[in-house]
């Protein structure tokens, strides 16, 4: 096992998510401020990863409306699958996805790490999230058996 798979191994919590848009130079959070985030890597070679907005609506009922259904949806990130790791970057092999246009697509992400924090930046691709082309910078610190929520 490479030493940059086994510095990955884990749950990671994200702390921030922006992305630059490519045709403006602007910077803007992808899911608002301060999203909740998890990313975990296993030594079986599977990831996952699970996003959610801080501000996310509740439904006024347990069976949500269409309208708050698309809120919870445009609210949210999600996917799981494999990952490969080569010498500066992680290959994300989608399996499933929270949209099936993802699924069976391969996510490339350019990382950094020092086992305690771990800095993601995409190839540039379009944003899933409004269609314009960018690059997202993602980071994240590693969950250990003391951290809290």
């Amino acid at each position: 096992m490479s030493q940059l798979k086994t510095l990955l191994l884990g749950s990671w919590r994200m702390t921030s998510w922006v992305y630059e848009i490519l045709e403006t130079g602007e910077v803007l959070d992808a899911l608002g401020q301060n999203p909740r985030g998890i990313i975990s890597y296993s030594a079986d070679d599977r990831m996952m990863v699970f996003v959610l907005r801080t501000d996310r609506s509740t439904p006024a009922a347990l069976v949500p409306t269409s309208n708050e259904k698309i809120a919870l949806y445009d609210s949210m990130f999600a996917y799981a699958g494999t990952y490969s790791v080569e010498h500066d970057r992680i290959v994300h092999h989608i399996d499933m996805s929270w949209n099936q246009s993802w699924e069976g697509t391969e996510q490339v992400r350019y990382l950094e790490t020092d086992g305690r924090t771990l800095l993601y930046r995409s190839a540039p691709a379009q944003n899933p999230l409004d269609g314009k082309d960018c690059v997202h910078t993602v980071r994240f610190e590693k969950i250990t058996s003391t951290s809290s929520h």
